[in-house]
């Protein structure tokens, strides 16, 4: 499965191993973050002033190489 930027930030890390550190060095600190279960990336991007697109890019590129 694909991450979407309209997707729960807690669902896109249940996605796969190794996603935190991902959104980590994007500046958001979602994994221990109670707004992860109902925020969307899109939402915290825009409040991070994150290129949420970008950050899409990554993501996917890792779950692909993952197989996940």
């Amino acid at each position: 499965m694909k991450a979407t930027k309209d997707m729960v930030i807690a669902d896109i890390l249940r996605l796969g191993e190794g996603l935190g550190p991902i959104f980590m060095k994007a500046g958001l600190r979602c994994a221990g973050c109670p707004s992860a279960q109902r925020e969307t990336l899109e939402d915290a991007g825009v409040g991070h002033g994150v290129d949420v697109d970008a950050l899409i890019e990554e993501i996917n590129a890792h779950l692909e190489a993952q197989g996940a």
